[in-house]
């Protein structure tokens, strides 16, 4: 019981984020995310084309 008054009271000083913050810091987290993934994929398809190229080539 303890435990869980001492939780109540901490999270009664925990400064939230605003609506708009948090709107931000989603797009953020999105945009680096497909940025990466697009990154990753260009990558992938260059080592995929350096490869068939090696294999196939005689």
């Amino acid at each position: 019981m303890k435990f869980l008054k001492s939780v109540v009271e901490e999270m009664k000083l925990v400064e939230w984020p605003t609506a708009k913050e948090n709107r931000h810091d989603t797009l953020t987290v999105v945009m680096t995310s497909v940025g990466y993934a697009l990154f990753l994929g260009a990558c992938d398809w260059v080592f995929q084309k350096l490869i068939t190229l090696f294999v196939t080539h005689k």
